[in-house]
């Protein structure tokens, strides 16, 4: 049982190394990897290795002027052309992003998708989010079951809870591995489509959580806030978690709201009770069944993968 993902990425090598030699470790057959600019050192480096297959998406890639403008277009674009290839021979596929990590808890990934029934075309890996720590590596996760999910969130956010899907910051859809094989699928970042019909006899892939690290520290945050907030997961178009007439907000509407009242200094608040691993959220975490402690060990894999940078 094959399995590989695609990827559409935009980062120094040193992190791209990061992530394809995570997933390397993990049993990737192969890494389709979609450099979302001309980075050039990082192509030269990464073709080198046997499992990754690397693709520049500039200029000719899109045909000239054809290259979307909206970096989730170019993502989805890059995952259809990636399984339309045959994907390289694998027997599933994940569009995966570069600060995002794959986490088998038990079995390995070859072995859940080999349990899978023949008839499922699609298999959702859910996702847990990094909190900012200095003492490990925590994640909050949360529970699928949407009124359970409200009523948890309300509980261990108590200030901004009610305004968030189950405390997080991106996406709460996970990534979705999709069946290859198939002609008329059509695939995309979260789902896959066959016939008109989305994501068919799907399973959820219990024994994997993808680690999704959005909010490293409060730095890495800011770096990212701006883009986020105009282009990215906290753009104004999104719907908001509960409905506007129940005082619900979307994310785009509620850090608005607090950069507008507090500044800078909302953001750090907001960012403290959020996205940091104080002693208080990880007991509510902990109390929930909600906490995650796991340790990557990004770099010692980088180092056994790609060697050490002189």
């Amino acid at each position: 049982m094959k399995w590989g993902i695609v990827s559409t990425i935009k980062a120094p090598l040193e992190e791209i190394e990061r992530f394809a030699a995570h997933h390397l470790e993990l049993g990737a057959d192969r890494l389709i990897l979609y450099l979302d600019d001309d980075n050039k050192p990082a192509f030269q480096a990464l073709r080198q290795h046997p499992k990754l297959r690397v693709l520049r998406t500039h200029g000719e890639h899109w045909r000239g002027k054809n290259r979307p403008v909206k970096h989730q277009a170019r993502q989805g674009a890059n995952a259809r052309h990636a399984y339309k290839r045959k994907a390289d021979g694998l027997d599933w596929l994940a569009h995966i992003d570069v600060d995002e990590f794959l986490w088998p808890r038990e079995q390995t990934l070859a072995e859940q998708l080999a349990a899978l029934p023949k008839g499922c075309m699609a298999a959702r890996v859910r996702p847990i989010e990094a909190l900012a720590s200095q003492t490990g590596t925590y994640f909050k996760a949360m529970t699928n079951e949407r009124k359970q999910r409200q009523r948890e969130t309300d509980a261990i956010y108590p200030t901004y809870g009610h305004h968030l899907n189950g405390g997080f910051l991106s996406h709460v859809a996970g990534k979705l591995f999709a069946r290859t094989g198939s002609e008329e699928a059509d695939f995309r970042i979260h789902n896959v489509f066959l016939g008109g019909v989305q994501n068919p006899e799907q399973e959820e892939l219990l024994g994997t959580e993808l680690c999704h690290i959005h909010a490293a520290s409060y730095g890495h945050w800011m770096q990212n806030y701006r883009y986020r907030l105009s282009h990215g997961v906290y753009r104004a178009e999104l719907k908001p978690n509960r409905a506007p007439e129940l005082g619900g907000l979307t994310l785009h509407e509620l850090l608005k709201t607090i950069e507008d009242t507090d500044g800078e200094e909302g953001l750090k608040a907001f960012y403290e009770e959020v996205c940091t691993a104080t002693p208080e959220l990880l007991k509510r975490l902990d109390d929930h069944g909600l906490l995650r402690n796991y340790d990557l060990g990004l770099e010692a894999k980088r180092q056994k993968h790609f060697g050490p940078r002189t």
